[in-house]
């Protein structure tokens, strides 16, 4: 049983009022990791109870919040939390983040250090799925909120948080709604801020240097569906061209066929940011990107994690097929994910697959992903207040704009806001963004203590 629970428990039964004395910040991530608010593909896996269980540990662990601002329940499992400001004239500021966790892939999980879901703080570090992507995002600023609450803050303007419980899977049951009941309300936000950016340790551009990434745009979301059909029947008497030979031949060339590299509007501003600060030649390389861009494409695409900024991707993520081991499939189905660079869209990827897959016997479908985000200015009031966050708790770390290469519930809130931000403060190191979505997803307890901390600073600073 988790230990707060057993302290509520404990308070129940013997009628006292509950008090959190001791309970440390990374004790309660650790208690937010063991509640599986996990979001499958397929949705009549999601055990919706989690997510009430975790509501209740919310209302436990964070009293003066539940207690003191606004809170209302979006379709049953996600929040919406008002703090009222001072002065009504101002506009509000939005802080996002999402509950929900992707699942652990079936037969991975002796490969975690420790069992993913026991949320196990050893080494100085807060081990589970979500301890990265995102129980730390909405832990963080719940933190930060009720720490400010027990020293009396009031911000001169409101400060909304949303909370969404479907993110991994579109957030259209959670974000959206919850966007949905702030128009109702006649909410407009001068900027909002919500996961992606974070502070890097060891950035391969500036090694020497802590280097926090502000997100001012992000890229589009595409899954295509591709469908071999053909003959089936014994295996014994196979097709010449069975559905899995044909599809697996059309994978092949989509995946040695990447899209071409170019340099976006926001990684370039990013490059542009960083060159005063490298030494030569790299300084001169990139402060004069209109004659090197091809030399800093081609660079940037051989590192995996750059190449995301450069290209949209191409990810083979699913393939079904098959009964039973004799008999041969009448039909292949496998899944392409893309994440597509600003001024990249579903019809210019679906021609281009089209093309390298020049088969009229695959079928190409796929659900349009509506909305994706513009570019915010990185040299707006919101931009300042979160820079000015990170400069007051990481005075050295050089701070840039650029693109987040995944997506987000941003989407569903573009329309109500001015600008929209990417950044949760945690600080880590570039081999450990491979454990998001993947396996030994884990925080430092100093990056995420710190990253309440900048969160605090955000609400301090942007309310006024």
């Amino acid at each position: 049983m988790p230990r707060l629970f057993v302290v509520i428990l404990a308070g129940l039964l013997l009628g006292t009022s509950m008090t959190y004395a001791g309970v440390t910040p990374a004790e309660r991530l650790s208690e937010s990791i063991q509640f599986r608010t996990v979001s499958y593909q397929d949705r009549s896996h999601i055990d919706l109870n989690e997510f009430e269980r975790f509501h209740t540990f919310l209302r436990a662990a964070y009293p003066k919040v539940f207690a003191q601002l606004e809170v209302e329940v979006i379709n049953n499992y996600s929040l919406l939390i008002r703090w009222p400001g001072k002065d009504g004239e101002l506009a509000p500021i939005l802080f996002t983040a999402h509950m929900d966790v992707v699942p652990i892939e079936s037969g991975t999980e002796g490969d975690w250090e420790f069992p993913p879901f026991d949320g196990v703080v050893a080494n100085g570090r807060i081990y589970g799925r979500g301890s990265l992507d995102n129980k730390q995002g909405v832990l963080s600023l719940l933190e930060a909120a009720e720490s400010l609450l027990a020293e009396d803050f009031s911000p001169s303007r409101q400060l909304v948080f949303a909370f969404g419980h479907d993110e991994e899977i579109s957030g259209k049951q959670g974000a959206r709604k919850i966007a949905d009941r702030m128009r109702e309300q006649g909410l407009h936000f001068a900027w909002m801020v919500d996961e992606g950016g974070m502070l890097v340790s060891d950035n391969p551009m500036v090694p020497d240097q802590q280097l926090a990434i502000i997100n001012v745009a992000e890229k589009g979301y595409l899954t295509l569906t591709l469908v071999a059909t053909g003959e089936g029947g014994h295996s014994s008497m196979p097709p010449r061209v069975s559905t899995i030979g044909r599809l697996s031949a059309a994978l092949e060339r989509i995946e040695n066929n990447p899209f071409p590299t170019r340099l976006v509007v926001p990684v370039k501003v990013m490059l542009e940011s960083m060159a005063p600060h490298l030494e030569q030649p790299e300084r001169l390389i990139l402060g004069n990107l209109w004659l090197t861009e091809r030399l800093v494409t081609n660079r940037l695409s051989q590192d995996p994690l750059m190449n995301s900024f450069v290209r949209t991707t191409t990810a083979l993520t699913m393939f079904n097929a098959g009964l039973k081991e004799n008999v041969v499939p009448q039909r292949a189905e496998a899944k392409v994910n893309f994440r597509l660079l600003p001024g990249d869209t579903p019809e210019m990827v679906v021609n281009y697959i089209s093309d390298v897959v020049n088969d009229p016997e695959i079928e190409i479908s796929y659900d349009e992903w509506d909305y994706v985000p513009g570019l915010s200015d990185h040299e707006g009031t919101g931009y300042a207040v979160i820079a000015g966050a990170v400069s007051a708790v990481y005075p050295e770390a050089l701070v840039v704009p650029s693109l987040m290469f995944a997506t987000t519930d941003t989407r569903h809130y573009m329309e109500l806001t001015d600008n929209q931000y990417r950044f949760q403060g945690m600080i880590i190191e570039t081999s450990q963004a491979k454990s998001i979505h993947g396996t030994n997803e884990y925080i430092g307890v100093k990056s995420y203590e710190d990253s309440i901390e900048i969160a605090r600073q955000m609400m301090k600073l942007g309310s006024r």
